[in-house]
């Protein structure tokens, strides 16, 4: 047959229809697998095995299609099929072709989309996230280790000003490998690459295995395999972040060379202990238990290296923590001042020290010019780092530039899209800005990304009752935390609040008898005693008797609270608060004036208008209506007042709580709720 004669019997026979349809279809078979097969951890070589398989059919498919015809009787031999029903079902053929070519055509169209994040912005082609590694160990209690090393390469990474990495808190939510859709995971972290990786840990061995992904198109850009001894491990994370940056063609400075290629400790005890402190000093809801619980792992990797700087930086930010959320006192300042030092000695050049020393300077001192000059700094030896930017944004809310603060935290949410800490403050901005709807749906928003939150529960429910004046969320969220949950007491506080909310007297006091906390976290002046919570049962139910006898009990408490801490605003609040209960008037003004002395609002926005709240509270207590209610009107036009229970000056505390009922018979008072509803 010559050349010409096999290419026209070629065509009759519609070989060239069987290659392109063949053809078109291992491609799109191609595709699936590699979308699909990771979704239920399907190894790499199974993809391969695909591939592979197909290339081999074509051959085979090519002689069948030569041998055999396809018609509406079915499959029969070439040479059987009358020439009319060959062309007629040939055409059917080239239909079946372009449907599939327009899929092909699509789906190529679709990879070759600008990639954008969720909210229509462009991606950088340098842009990282550093998904959690998988713990490969026999041991599930290695989970932490698995975590720390995905921390610590994310870390080093975000030293890079050429690369943009998402933050940890933003990734953490995508651990279940199996679920994995890269694509949708990179558009809605806002990254071009994923980084996946395991660790393995057993005895002195650790094998880690990373693969770089461009999640644009699923190309594997780069991995590789290490296998060594815990010690040799420990400047892992500098060597995997240079070689990550390599692959993506970044460009570093000797300066990030040197800062990334520093080992942290060379110490592997101590960094064991080090990185179970973050796993615990990273929970979102700050609790006091988990602050002191990371102290104490914190310290123990100190003991083992005492150069350990960065040990001693985050041990810092513990202790600011601590002063900050809980006991404002001079030992937990010295003791983060002392470690802030200690870490830049050591490391002159460590962003984690100058982050906690700004907040030293920040949260204790409240000088926010060289607090800001602090994070600046961290902010260029860490350029991705969202808790810097995140405390930048927080002082401008100090400063009283309410808009400059949320714009800010609004940019840190795109660049930390999934971190709850992030919308934990929008949602705190929004509250104290008293813009209900916005508050409610980062409350929303909050829930949805740290489901097991009770800091999130508590807000949202919170947020609802100043907006509706309805307690139904509240109470929900609360009652559906489990048995046993109660770090601090805050359950048990929310939980008594909205019965005092409710007047449900009787349900606040079977609350209390429930709990087995002997004090509960309801200011931000500490632990307060059950005992007082107790008195406020009875003063509200008019039974001044016995609300005298449970607050004379507390008393002790509250004012060592303030010879311990003297300079706390906070405390001399709470303290003037409890006055205002037992009928010393002059007492309870004085320290509620002593608190307004010590954050004035024109230096401290948010604390200072706290403070007013807590002072009209006072106020209305002792029967200073005159002072109270002008402070009322002026604080319901002013951003803040807004935070935790009592002290919010919102339309429905002064509504619904029993603590303003001094008020309602006042005319004045009357006026000012009918106006605001």
């Amino acid at each position: 047959m010559s050349p010409k004669n096999f290419f026209a019997e070629l065509k009759r026979r519609n070989v060239y229809r069987a290659a392109v349809l063949y053809g078109m279809g291992a491609w799109l078979l191609a595709q699936i697998a590699t979308q699909i097969f990771p979704f239920f951890n399907v190894p790499n070589s199974a993809v391969r095995f695909v591939i592979i398989a197909l290339v081999l059919g074509f051959p085979i498919a090519m002689a069948l299609s030569w041998i055999y015809e396809l018609t509406p009787e079915g499959i029969v031999r070439t040479e059987d099929v009358d020439p009319a029903t060959q062309r007629q079902f040939g055409r059917k053929v080239d239909f079946v072709i372009i449907g599939v070519l327009l899929l092909v055509i699509a789906m190529l169209v679709y990879q070759r989309l600008p990639f954008r994040t969720e909210s229509g912005e462009a991606i950088l082609e340098k842009s990282i996230a550093v998904l959690p590694f998988a713990n490969l160990s026999d041991e599930k209690a290695n989970a932490f280790f698995a975590d720390g090393v995905q921390d610590d390469i994310l870390t080093s990474l975000a030293k890079i000003k050429d690369l943009r990495v998402i933050s940890r808190s933003s990734v953490m939510q995508f651990r279940d490998v199996a679920a994995r859709n890269l694509r949708e995971i990179a558009k809605t972290l806002g990254v071009a690459n994923v980084l996946e990786g395991s660790v393995r840990r057993q005895g002195d061995r650790v094998v880690v295995n990373v693969q770089l992904i461009d999640a644009r198109d699923d190309k594997h850009i780069w991995a590789n395999r290490y296998d060594r001894t815990l010690t040799d491990s420990l400047g892992l994370q500098g060597e995997l972040a240079s070689e990550i940056a390599d692959a993506l063609r970044a460009s570093l400075t000797a300066d990030e060379k040197a800062r990334v290629a520093t080992k942290p400790t060379q110490n592997a005890d101590a960094y064991v202990f080090y990185l179970r402190a973050n796993q615990i000093s990273q929970n979102p809801d700050t609790l006091l238990e988990d602050y002191k619980a990371a102290e104490q792992l914190y310290m123990q990797a100190i003991a083992l290296d005492p150069d350990f700087a960065l040990a001693h930086a985050r041990l810092a930010s513990v202790y600011a923590g601590i002063f900050h959320y809980y006991e404002p006192t001079d030992a937990w300042k010295t003791k983060a001042r002392t470690e802030a030092e200690t870490a830049l000695r050591l490391q002159p050049n460590l962003a984690e020290a100058h982050f906690a020393l700004g907040q030293c300077i920040y949260w204790m001192e409240k000088d926010y010019d060289r607090a800001l000059e602090q994070f600046e700094i961290a902010s260029r030896l860490s350029p991705s780092s969202g808790d810097t930017d995140r405390l930048i944004a927080a002082i401008k809310r100090r400063q009283g530039k309410w808009e400059e603060s949320l714009e800010a935290y609004e940019r840190v949410a795109k660049l930390d899209p999934q971190n709850p800490n992030i919308v934990r403050e929008l949602l705190f901005t929004n509250t104290s800005m008293r813009r209900w709807p916005e508050a409610a749906r980062w409350g929303e928003r909050m829930r949805a990304m740290a489901p097991a939150s009770l800091v999130a529960k508590m807000q949202s429910g919170y947020v609802d009752f100043w907006w509706k004046g309805d307690t139904q969320l509240l109470k929900s969220l609360v009652d559906k935390v489990p048995a046993g949950i109660d770090p601090d007491g805050v359950v048990t506080s929310a939980r008594w609040d909205v019965a005092m909310l409710r007047r449900d007297y009787f349900a606040a006091k079977n609350v209390l008898e429930g709990s087995s906390v002997s004090a509960l976290s309801y200011t931000n002046a500490g632990l307060t005693p059950r005992i007082f919570f107790e008195g406020c049962i009875y003063l509200a139910q008019g039974d001044n008797t016995n609300a005298q006898k449970a607050f004379e009990l507390a008393r002790p408490a509250f004012e060592a609270a303030v010879k311990e801490a003297p300079a706390s605003a906070d405390r001399h609040a709470i303290l003037g608060w409890l006055y205002a209960f037992m009928g010393r008037r002059d007492d309870a003004i004085r320290e509620g004036q002593r608190a307004v002395e010590l954050k004035p609002e024109s230096k401290d926005a948010v604390d200072g208008s706290l403070m007013n709240g807590y002072l009209a509270l006072i106020y209305a207590r002792v029967g200073k209506n005159d002072l109270a209610i002008p402070l009322i009107e002026r604080l319901l036009r002013t951003p803040g007042a807004v935070d935790s229970a009592d002290y919010s000056i919102t339309i429905n505390d002064l509504k619904y709580r029993w603590e303003w009922d001094p008020l309602r018979k006042d005319p004045r008072f009357e006026k000012l709720i009918r106006s605001l509803e």
